[in-house]
């Protein structure tokens, strides 16, 4: 019996199949699939597009390697995330996952960039899926038409596969949905874009630094401002890993403020409980406060909650986010 997820972007994919303890454990012990065909897919190809890429995004990419996975970030002129794309190529076509419903845009973006360019842009979501897949678990190798696996892949892969063929893929098969998946990724300290960002989030406040920026590449749009805090160090806000009182049956909702004697010092992004580490979040914290400090997560129910720092509040070239 499968429990699908009824609100959010993740709205139609499985939340769990009966037992979400048991589908993280499996996560853990390298047996699960996890079907992520929810979220869009955008694909690159053209001679140029690795070079062209390159000049756009965060991320260094012109002499990237065929299968070598990497996250790549389009930001605005003061440094801000607008899209982010989980890639990977395969020789002739850049294969790239972003949120659902983000392809489209991220598409349009892309394709306005072309210019004199010998690339093309297209949004692939309505043909190929995404399925998650433990590092080690053998798989046959047919069905998937790239495999992505880097930093922010939860130690597994990424199999880019056209949609009908995910069923079969599944079939017969451990598998784990959304809840316990998100445990994963909260656990690990992945941010998600949309989720545990607003508008004004800048790479350096989320741990991206090397995992999806680099910082000795040439120009791209944002650039300043992600080498002046990265130069001066303590960024704005940090993202930090929040326990959560566990005799509170909600989790927060997505944006609920994190308040510190009663004034606001953040906001809490994603939730989940997970089966040793029980209820967790991510959050954006204001720099200021102190990593010791007890915090509340305000909405309709007030939870109490410790952090554990994932971004050093006083980062930058003295010392590196924890990736």
């Amino acid at each position: 019996m499968s429990v699908e997820v009824t609100e959010g972007p993740d709205q139609g994919a499985v939340w769990h199949y009966g037992d979400p303890m048991r589908e993280q454990r499996q996560l853990e012990q390298g047996s699960a699939l996890v079907d992520l065909s929810h979220r869009d897919v955008v694909t690159i190809t053209g001679p140029d597009r690795l070079t062209w890429l390159h000049s756009l995004t965060t991320q260094h990419l012109e002499h990237l390697a065929a299968g070598v996975g990497t996250t790549t970030l389009v930001l605005d002129p003061q440094g801000h995330l607008e899209h982010v794309l989980y890639g990977v190529d395969d020789g002739t076509t850049f294969w790239a996952h972003t949120e659902p419903g983000a392809g489209a845009a991220a598409a349009e973006w892309l394709d306005r960039m072309r210019f004199m360019m010998r690339v093309e842009v297209a949004d692939r979501s309505a043909e190929f899926g995404l399925v998650w897949a433990p590092a080690a678990l053998e798989l046959p190798a047919a069905p998937a038409v790239a495999t992505r696996a880097g930093e922010d892949s939860l130690g597994g892969r990424e199999l880019f596969l056209a949609r009908e063929a995910v069923p079969a893929l599944l079939a017969d098969r451990d598998r784990a949905g959304m809840w316990a998946y998100e445990a994963r990724r909260i656990a690990a300290g992945v941010p998600r874009f949309g989720l545990d960002t607003d508008q004004r989030a800048i790479p350096n406040e989320l741990g991206l630094l090397g995992v999806a920026v680099h910082l000795d590449k040439g120009c791209y749009r944002g650039q300043e401002t992600v080498a002046r805090v990265h130069t001066l160090g303590r960024p704005p806000r940090r993202l930090a890993l929040l326990h959560l009182d566990g005799s509170v049956n909600e989790l927060p909702a997505t944006g609920d403020p994190l308040l510190l004697d009663g004034r606001q010092v953040g906001f809490a992004g994603s939730s989940a409980r997970h089966h040793e580490l029980g209820p967790i979040a991510l959050g954006l914290v204001k720099r200021n406060v102190p990593i010791d400090a007890a915090l509340i997560v305000g909405g309709e129910v007030e939870i109490a909650a410790s952090q554990e720092a994932l971004v050093d509040p006083e980062v930058g070239l003295h010392v590196r986010a924890r990736l």
